[in-house]
């Protein structure tokens, strides 16, 4: 049994995540920012933390990390607003690992996305904002001493799942969330993903397999 955190414990992926770690006898707390969210959180077998990552400081958020053995940052700022994206997917994912090092929780599992670092989107695109902050987490995250994983899925499609996917892609696909925790729950199992970018499309390799 591990005792693990996830950063954004009401969005689609972590509530699915919450599940297979609840089932498998983790013990997970949800950080949700809206008490509105904590009755979902519990029905994944999650306990709800209740806590805005957005304003937390380094401390703050290294208090919330202390004593667990994995961080799973899942959290988004939904896009939409660059200075928020930025204060979200950038900063506060930053200080997440910031605080993870302080508190001594080397594990670190971070959802982003198939293209991710991604410096190449233009000027004035509603997309460049995201694909900056994202990059530019991920590229902390790599020079950091933690023991992490960078996810990276492709477009995100609310099937099933079939335990399979395909990490051999050069082009982005798409593959279920279902999926997407099923790696994520996988990885936090697995010493040989440390310090791994795997970017994976739906496929039809069995997910222990195409992990290696």
């Amino acid at each position: 049994m591990a005792r693990i955190v996830i950063i954004g414990g009401h969005g689609k992926v972590a509530l699915r995540l919450e599940r297979l770690l609840a089932e498998r006898g983790d013990q997970v707390d949800a950080i949700i920012r809206n008490p509105d969210h904590a009755a979902d959180v519990t029905a994944a077998g999650a306990n709800p933390v209740v806590a805005d990552i957005e304003q937390l400081d380094v401390d703050g958020l290294a208090e919330l990390l202390s004593g667990h053995d994995a961080v799973v940052w899942s959290a988004g700022a939904g896009g939409g607003n660059p200075e928020r994206t930025d204060a979200v997917d950038r900063d506060a994912a930053i200080r997440s690992m910031t605080a993870a090092e302080r508190a001594g929780v080397r594990r670190y599992v971070m959802v982003s996305y198939f293209g991710s670092p991604d410096h190449t989107v233009p000027e004035g695109h509603s997309f460049r904002a995201y694909a900056e902050a994202k990059a530019a987490a991920d590229e902390h995250l790599v020079s950091t001493a933690l023991d992490w994983t960078i996810l990276g899925p492709s477009g995100l499609t609310d099937g099933e799942g079939t335990g399979r996917i395909d990490v051999d892609a050069s082009e982005s696909g798409t593959v279920d969330r279902a999926d997407v925790a099923a790696v994520a729950a996988a990885v936090l199992e697995r010493p040989n993903t440390v310090r791994r970018t795997i970017r994976f499309n739906g496929g039809g390799t069995p997910i222990a397999e195409a992990l290696g």
